[in-house]
């Protein structure tokens, strides 16, 4: 396990730390990579974000009209289209 006694930094309006490589390299987190930061009781926790790209059959079982504002696509014709 590795371990790093870091400082926390002004960075703008926000605070930052730099995470050391071999930290990061232990965690397997590379440069661009998304994370998510939670905290947990008193823990800031780390991460890694999956962004493989959904495919169109997973992007339609996510899908909730509800949420979404109803239907996907009216089915009937509204004005003088041509299908």
């Amino acid at each position: 396990m590795t371990v790093a006694v870091l400082d926390i930094k002004q960075w703008g309006n926000n605070l930052g730390v730099r995470l050391p490589a071999a930290v990061a390299r232990e965690a397997h987190l590379s440069v661009d990579q998304r994370v998510r930061v939670s905290v947990e009781g008193r823990q800031v926790v780390i991460t890694p974000v999956d962004d493989t790209p959904l495919t169109l059959e997973q992007r339609l079982a996510l899908f909730d009209p509800a949420r979404h504002g109803g239907e996907a696509m009216v089915s009937s014709r509204i004005g003088a289209e041509r299908w």
